[in-house]
């Protein structure tokens, strides 16, 4: 869907999001991504990976197309049960708008766990500085904020998310959902070999390691004690957003890796996952806007900036966002494609 967007295919995409899986291919293309607050958009015929933790958003060029899909996106639905019923603004789509309240400035909240020295790229790093840069030109005051537990995020991420997916993926056995085998000897091997031959190697392994959280023994030392570490890092954000609007991180670490670059690394791979998974984990909105451009091998590619923001906030965050876009000429600007 990213792909298609980066590559002017259409006007507007739509993605999923369990753990930064719209908002980073959004910054790896040069793009808006925006993950909604869960609960947000009805999940009704989505085929579920981690239910506690998917969520459906946008891939678009501008703020402005974000926020007018999302007018339409958002709302309660009675077939999904996890759909809040919360009101929805009318003037969603206007984001022009200034986000200040109380006559008092927009503060944006930098979290000092993600500053880690040497852990981006340098465009990533040059990335974020310009847009603290644009917000202190746009008069907002920029604070430190902390998120003590943010380096959990990706164990537990991984804990909650594969149990999960390890749970609702047992269904697609050959028989009742998904791919069957056409060689079967007997019905377990019906079942062995169709999930084999349905499922990828990623998939398959994070099934396993779900399957592993939850079995007998190993329930309470690994998914039940992630839960527990979940609510610790939603506490943290609703700390830290008493005294800011919005959290401004990076989206990734860097631009897009080549394709197998770190298969036979995954704890490599799943570290790029450090500035988005706690915002699924909390359960908040999250939006990736185009950061400008790395230059890796002769070749541009794109790179992006993160606004974090409260549960159920989406039009300030659209607000926020709006500012940073009408300060840069990134939004306009295109990777380019190979002949």
């Amino acid at each position: 869907s990213a792909a298609a967007m980066a590559a002017d295919f259409a006007a507007a995409s739509l993605g999923t999001d369990t753990g930064g899986s719209i908002r980073q291919p959004a910054a790896l293309c040069g793009i808006v991504g925006m993950k909604p607050t869960y609960g947000r958009i009805s999940r009704w015929g989505l085929v579920a990976f981690a239910s506690s933790l998917d969520q459906v958003g946008p891939f678009t060029r501008t703020v402005a197309d974000t926020a007018l899909l999302l007018s339409v996106m958002m709302g309660h639905d009675p077939l999904d049960s996890t759909c809040a019923a919360i009101h929805v603004p009318s003037d969603l789509a206007d984001v022009d708008t200034p986000p200040h309240s109380n006559g008092r400035p927009l503060r944006i909240g930098i979290a000092r766990q993600y500053l880690l020295e040497g852990a981006n790229d340098a465009a990533t790093t040059q990335a974020t500085d310009e847009a603290i840069a644009i917000y202190r030109d746009a008069g907002a005051e920029v604070v430190q904020v902390d998120l003590p537990h943010t380096e959990y995020g990706i164990p537990v991420y991984y804990i909650v998310a594969t149990a999960e997916a390890s749970s609702n993926l047992a269904r697609f056995d050959g028989v009742h959902f998904g791919h069957r085998t056409k060689e079967a000897e007997d019905l377990f091997d019906l079942y062995a070999r169709s999930r084999a031959e349905g499922f990828g190697d990623e998939v398959q392994r994070r099934i396993m390691l779900g399957t592993y959280a939850l079995s007998s023994g190993y329930y309470d030392a690994y998914y039940l004690q992630a839960l527990k570490v979940r609510r610790l890092i939603k506490n943290d954000f609703d700390e830290a957003f008493k005294s800011c609007d919005a959290i401004l991180c990076p989206t990734t670490t860097g631009p897009a890796f080549k394709i197998g670059e770190k298969a036979a690394d995954p704890l490599s791979m799943y570290l790029n996952d450090i500035y988005t998974v706690n915002a699924n984990l909390a359960g908040i909105p999250g939006i990736s806007l185009p950061g400008g451009f790395a230059q890796v091998d002769g070749k541009r590619l794109p790179v992006g900036v993160q606004l974090i923001g409260p549960a159920f906030d989406e039009q300030r965050l659209l607000r926020i966002a709006r500012i940073y876009e009408r300060g840069t000429d990134h939004w306009n600007q295109r990777p380019p494609l190979p002949a």
